[in-house]
């Protein structure tokens, strides 16, 4: 019995290796989102209007919110901001300047735990820990990451999980913001939900990728739009 479960758990690591190494792609597969909870990895779009959906995480930050902001505005462009709970907590007027100039917000946990290194519920507190200071009913799990039980739990509690189909890698401090602002460029396609971090590790790539990426998108005749959300009630 002991040497079945050790083999059931070695599976379940190297599957967890798997999807890590496929989230990492800039498109991530169709394939690896079958390991996850029903959630929203593309947006359908009006072959009229074609549009994408850019969205930030782990901010907001007090450098790099007010640059994002200010180059959506430069393209008439929306987003949409996963914010940290802890964050909104010490830059509540960037938050409110994130939804004063038009752009939707979604929950990402208080303080963005691993999943693996804390218990469901104790997961599910921090997200609703969050809920005191992000008033949304999206939410976006850290490293996108999240088991199907923990899922269930918030989707029964109302939240939307939203994904991503471009990664942008701009996090990753060994990238070159040359080579991150290629393989946007090659992928991206209307529909798309596309992921960058409003934040300081995030920011040198970011300040160079964006302005470039948003100018890329309104040359190709596309609208970069915010995702639809809903606020909790009260």
């Amino acid at each position: 019995m002991k040497e079945v479960e050790n083999h059931d758990q070695t599976i379940r690591i190297r599957l967890r290796k798997i999807i890590s190494i496929l989230m990492y792609l800039n498109r991530v597969p169709k394939i690896a989102r079958s390991f996850f909870p029903p959630g929203i990895w593309e947006m359908d779009y009006d072959q009229t209007k074609p549009s994408i959906y850019i969205t930030f995480d782990d901010g907001p930050h007090t450098v790099a919110t007010p640059f994002v902001l200010k180059e959506l505005k430069k393209f008439n462009a929306k987003g949409t901001f996963f914010c940290l709970g802890k964050n909104v907590e010490t830059e509540p007027l960037l938050y409110n300047q994130i939804l004063n100039e038009g752009h939707a917000v979604g929950n990402h946990t208080y303080d963005h735990p691993r999943l693996k290194d804390v218990s469901a519920e104790a997961y599910i507190q921090n997200v609703e820990k969050a809920k005191e200071w992000v008033n949304s009913n999206l939410f976006r799990p850290p490293y996108g990451r999240l088991s199907r039980k923990v899922g269930n739990k918030l989707i029964e509690q109302g939240f939307d999980i939203v994904y991503w189909s471009i990664l942008s890698a701009d996090f990753d401090t060994k990238l070159d913001p040359k080579d991150c602002l290629e393989k946007l460029i090659f992928d991206v396609k209307p529909g798309d939900i596309v992921v960058f971090h409003d934040s300081e590790k995030a920011f040198p790539r970011l300040e160079y990728v964006l302005p470039r990426f948003l100018n890329f998108v309104h040359k190709q005749g596309w609208t970069a739009e915010a995702l639809a959300y809903k606020k909790n009630e009260e």
